[in-house]
């Protein structure tokens, strides 16, 4: 094989660095307290409620719909305050401590597929990054539009924020975004990296916040935070008040214990020997991200959350493309859940592997089920036995929950005011519109039914042509 094919042969080196210490002991006396916790709240809600019970059937079914009112409220009031505080202390502790800077060189892995409309934005924003050692590495998993043809226009170097920034062009068959950014990461020489999709844009500030992390050689990947960019519209400023206060919320709360349960896929900085210790990104499941994530998790490495490391991305403009996204995210999730099922048996295993497991299980499978459930049921409830008032009083109580998140969640991102009123119609539509289809998801996924992956149609929000000329007589690396 000739010296130009054997610069691109990669050769893996599978050897696994040793995970923090962990303490089994402490982790099984954890556990023992937590399941006694609970059987003795359990315990003393029987002792409390059963002697107040009215003897007949209709009053039964009517006692028993309010207090499973009242019950679901004090669920979603715990699941709230506790998201919201320990979600505020993290907030507080990264306001507070100060970070030293940290500069290694850096790969940003950016693989495409048929995204040519929207790539050159998309490195147009990597370029303006305020950085000083980087570089970007286009992966065209065998795209049929011309996105090859963008992606060849801008193998060079350019002019960044700080210096030259070298730009490289991998063209593969076309083989999935996992092995899209496995081939980026084995290519890649440097010893981090950052992991996107190819419509993302982002922030000046995201790499020089994320890599400072790094300092603590227990981190193993930073989460970055995920904001909708194509807004004005109900359903796109809908999601992007769910991303402030869905995922962007829980995810301050998960960072206070190093504990992210999905490093998002449009922006995620890893130290490469992460990767290789976790066996890189799979393709067996329907949400690579999480299945990595877990993987990371499960080798005893910390994850910790940057709120500041922004990437925007284009979020679906209509209701069927919504559905088929959050189909496909819900699935995915199952299949690694599925996937990793032994930490949700045995916790003394990993016992943080096991906590993320079963939140992610709530999250994607239990929680949608109460919802829906909740509201059919208690609405029938209501026209039957003429206890609408309560029921109303009931959805007055969790529309000022959602308010009261969405206010925080702004206040703490500096985002847009006018997403607030949004948060009234929040979780009465949207969220149990989301919730459906998340049921369908996990009804389809126990019953085997074959699904293939989605591609959300682009616009090209935000696209503009790169305003950077190659230098001239560059080295030019494909």
């Amino acid at each position: 094989m000739d010296t130009k094919h054997n610069k691109y042969q990669i050769a893996l080196d599978n050897r696994e660095v040793k995970p923090p210490a962990r303490n089994l002991m402490r982790e099984k006396k954890r556990s023992i307290m937590i399941s006694g916790l609970l059987s003795a709240l359990l315990f003393i809600t029987i002792l409390i409620t059963m002697p107040l019970t009215i003897l007949s059937w209709s009053g039964l079914f009517v006692y028993s719909s309010i207090v499973s009112l009242v019950i679901f409220l004090f669920i979603l009031l715990i699941r709230y305050f506790g998201i919201l505080f320990t979600a505020y202390f993290y907030n507080t502790k990264y306001t507070i401590q100060k970070k030293a800077d940290f500069h290694p060189f850096v790969s940003i892995i950016v693989p495409v597929f048929n995204e040519g409309k929207i790539l050159n934005s998309s490195i147009e924003s990597l370029l303006d990054i305020d950085y000083p050692n980087y570089e970007i590495l286009i992966v065209n998993d065998g795209s049929t539009d011309d996105t090859a043809t963008v992606g060849e226009s801008l193998v060079g170097f350019h002019k960044g924020s700080n210096g030259l920034v070298k730009v490289s062009l991998i063209n593969k068959p076309n083989g999935g975004k996992s092995k899209a950014l496995n081939a980026g990461i084995q290519y890649s020489e440097a010893q981090f990296v950052l992991c996107m999709d190819g419509d993302s844009q982002l922030t000046p500030n995201t790499l020089k916040l994320a890599m400072r992390h790094f300092d603590d050689p227990a981190v193993g990947a930073v989460a970055g935070n995920v904001k909708v960019q194509n807004r004005k519209k109900m359903l796109t400023d809908l999601q992007a008040l769910e991303y402030l206060e869905g995922l962007n919320l829980a995810r301050s709360a998960q960072g206070f214990l190093k504990m992210v349960n999905i490093i998002p896929g449009p922006i995620g900085v890893f130290r490469k020997v992460t990767l290789r210790d976790a066996g890189f990104y799979s393709s067996d499941t329907f949400a690579e991200d999480a299945d990595v994530t877990l993987k990371i998790l499960s080798k005893g490495w910390k994850i910790i959350y940057e709120p500041n490391a922004v990437a925007y991305t284009e979020a679906p403009a209509s209701i069927y493309q919504l559905l088929k996204q959050r189909y496909r995210w819900t699935r995915g999730i199952l299949q690694a859940i599925r996937k990793h099922k032994r930490y949700l048996y045995n916790p003394t295993v990993n016992f943080n592997n096991s906590f993320i497991m079963w939140s992610m299980f709530y999250e994607a499978l239990i929680w949608p089920a109460m919802n829906i459930f909740v509201n059919v049921y208690f609405i029938i409830v209501a026209l039957v036995y003429g206890i609408h008032i309560t029921l109303f009083l009931w959805w007055v109580g969790i529309a000022v929950l959602d308010i009261m998140s969405a206010v925080y969640c702004i206040a703490a991102e500096k985002e847009e005011f006018r997403l607030v009123p949004y948060a009234i119609v929040y979780r009465l539509v949207f969220i149990l519109l989301i919730d459906v289809t998340k049921a369908m998801a996990t009804i389809e996924e126990f019953l085997g039914f074959r699904m293939t992956w989605g591609k959300l149609e682009r616009t090209g929000l935000g696209s503009s042509s790169l305003g950077v000329k190659p230098v001239p007589n560059a080295a030019v690396s494909k």
